[in-house]
């Protein structure tokens, strides 16, 4: 099944805090994954997998799709028997309906797929509607950004990109390169430390992997927010206090409030209008750079590019002076 743009109605007008998502089943406990990053949903077949030796233990193989090879991961084997504190659903109808198949994902302008026990239904929701996870569950489970409650199901939201990161990457993914390390810093230092800027991003990892760096290249006055809503509340706080931030850089998904609802906020606001806003999301594509545009955002980039974050964070706070209050 093929999810064309249709099909994947996020934020048909953006900035309205919705999104939508696709019911999934694992070892019977739902979860939920963005239609943005779905490409296509297709029957599972092992005899079409071509095995890879000396793989990671959770890839299955490789299949063929459209003249493409793509990495197939069994998100079950992944994730393990989860004890996460949640009513698992053990209607035996839907166990028993349940199909393996196969989730065709694109983010970070990658393509991975991921094998799964069966999948239920499409639901638009309100990120208001989603709860962040614990702070300490998140420390020792990062794989989940929230969940929702729909009927009697509890629906967790896995972060995709950081499952990713656990079987293909380096365990260092927001972190910059020596090469670029000097470049970075090399006579910015001074200047950068005098610009307030604000980053919301729901995954402590990635907040604090992104902080550090910020925080590295010179920029002390950052300050870090685990979703849009608590961005906000600081953004009014300090608008009272004549003393807002010159830029905003922020995620898209986010419980409470989500990316582009927030920069809508900001821009739609007469005094917080001139603040700069950058979406840095694993979602940007085609379809949303159009709705960061929309928005008003000044500009975009895709995860994990943390240098280009940094180059973009130059361009609009070096040498910038406080946002105009209205």
């Amino acid at each position: 099944m093929s999810l064309d743009k249709q099909t994947k109605g996020i934020l048909l007008e953006a900035g309205t805090n919705e999104f939508e998502i696709l019911e999934y089943y694992l070892h019977g406990q739902s979860f939920g994954i963005n239609v943005h990053k779905l490409r296509e949903i297709i029957p599972y077949n092992s005899s079409e997998l071509t095995r890879v030796p000396e793989s990671h233990p959770s890839i299955l193989g490789t299949m063929l799709l459209r003249g493409s090879s793509i990495s197939l991961i069994d998100l079950g084997t992944h994730m393990g028997k989860l004890e996460t504190g949640t009513q698992a659903n053990n209607d035996e109808t839907v166990l028993a309906e349940n199909r393996p198949v196969v989730l065709v994902c694109e983010f970070n302008d990658d393509v991975v797929a991921f094998l799964v026990d069966g999948v239920d239904q499409i639901h638009r929701l309100s990120w208001s509607q989603v709860r962040p996870m614990d702070q300490f569950f998140e420390t020792y489970h990062p794989r989940f950004t929230g969940s929702v409650t729909i009927g009697e199901r509890d629906i967790l939201i896995a972060d995709m990109e950081h499952i990713t990161n656990e079987i293909f990457g380096d365990g260092d993914h927001y972190a910059v390169g020596e090469e670029d390390d000097d470049a970075m810093l090399q006579d910015k230092v001074d200047s950068r430390a005098e610009a307030k800027l604000f980053f919301a991003e729901d995954s402590n990892i990635i907040r604090q992997g992104i902080l550090k760096v910020l925080r590295k290249a010179g920029y002390l006055q950052v300050e870090g927010f685990g979703n849009g809503k608590l961005c906000l509340d600081a953004l009014l706080h300090a608008k009272e206090e004549g003393d807002l931030p010159i830029l905003v850089v922020s995620d898209i998904e986010m419980p409470e409030l989500d990316g582009l609802s927030l920069c809508k906020r900001i821009k739609d606001d007469p005094v917080m209008k001139n603040i700069r806003v950058v979406i840095y999301s694993s979602l940007i594509n085609e379809n949303t750079s159009h709705k960061c545009e929309e928005v008003g955002a000044d500009a975009y980039t895709s995860k994990p590019d943390v240098t280009k974050v940094v180059k973009l964070v130059d361009q609009f706070c070096l040498n910038q002076e406080a946002v105009p209050q209205g």
